[in-house]
């Protein structure tokens, strides 16, 4: 069942939910890079001999693993390296974008979702959740997706946007046909490097200032200009 997600600015997006499959394969990716870290620091800890102590092996083996799923679905947009490879991220049910609260919860919860009983109860809790949620998310009010949507995010703003839609944004009505499609083709890879510079450009061109963070304000600038343009709002 698709998850519905509705932006604060009544955009609404349809994304699939990760698997279990494609979330236990993630998962052990990420466990065959916490191998490789312990194989190469156990090899530089036997070449340091006793020059290497108890706080080596905490801050330099133990630390990276414990706090590896904070720090890398923080800092990747939503995704640890196990997720990037299977094309899948942590995502806000309500469309914003989680931030370190969000990740710091379903870190937390991380305990007993994926660590107790080898992971059972993370694997009962997300099948057993229409949105694909483990304990975690459902805390955080995140849910883990696939990045490609099932259809097009064309189809979703010509089908979803409201009759008394507020307009945020009126000087994008100047974008282009071709400005529309290059902001909807990148807000489809989801690449957050690509988002910003898409975001600046945007502003550069249009003259306008947001502390929207890039896709949000991507979305809302795509769902503005399709509402003047198709309504023949004047403003």
């Amino acid at each position: 069942m698709p998850v519905t997600i509705r932006t604060s600015q009544n955009v609404v997006l349809e994304y699939e939910p990760a698997s279990l499959g494609e979330r236990f394969v993630a998962t052990l990716i990420d466990y065959l890079i916490f191998l490789g870290w312990v194989i190469l620091t156990a090899y530089i800890a036997s070449q340091g001999g006793r020059m290497l102590g108890n706080y080596y092996w905490f801050f330099v083996v133990l630390a990276p693993m414990l706090f590896y799923d904070l720090l890398t679905e923080w800092l990747l947009n939503g995704q640890s390296l196990g997720k990037l490879a299977m094309n899948i991220r942590v995502v806000k049910l309500d469309g914003s974008r989680p931030g370190l609260g969000d990740y710091l919860l379903r870190w937390l919860f991380r305990l007993v979702d994926t660590r107790a009983l080898n992971g059972v109860v993370a694997m009962v809790a997300v099948a057993a959740n229409d949105r694909g949620q483990r304990l975690g998310d459902v805390a955080a009010g995140t849910t883990v997706v696939k990045i490609k949507p099932p259809i097009t995010f064309d189809d979703v703003l010509h089908t979803l946007l409201p009759d008394d839609y507020h307009v945020q944004f009126p000087d994008s009505i100047i974008l282009t046909d071709r400005d529309l499609n290059i902001v909807r083709d990148t807000l489809r890879t989801g690449h957050p490097v690509l988002l910003e510079r898409a975001a600046a450009r945007v502003k550069s061109v249009t003259g306008v200032s947001s502390p929207m963070p890039a896709e949000l304000f991507l979305q809302t600038v795509v769902a503005d200009h399709q509402f003047m343009t198709t309504r023949g709002v004047q403003y």
